[in-house]
């Protein structure tokens, strides 16, 4: 009965785990793993890694931001400006 409790409690814990929202610290750049659908991992200029918006061109991101590839990948992300 407590290992049938721990398992439960377990379950429940990983499937409350969120995902970041734009603009939320993640692990690695490059890649989604930990940021939510049309986001991803990038880098700043601090090394520093956000989620942030996917975008193929310019017009996709805000005034302040630059639609710029992440290093090692194909993908572009809507960066701040610098």
């Amino acid at each position: 009965m407590k290992r049938a409790l721990t398992l439960f409690v377990v379950a429940l814990l990983s499937g409350c785990a969120s995902e970041g929202a734009a603009g939320d610290a993640c692990d690695k750049a490059g890649v989604t793993d930990g940021c939510e659908s049309g986001t991803i991992c990038a880098n700043d200029s601090n090394g520093l890694n956000y989620c942030r918006k996917t975008c193929t061109d310019q017009a996709q991101c805000t005034a302040t931001e630059s639609c710029s590839g992440i290093t090692g990948t194909s993908t572009k992300a809507c960066q701040p400006k610098k």
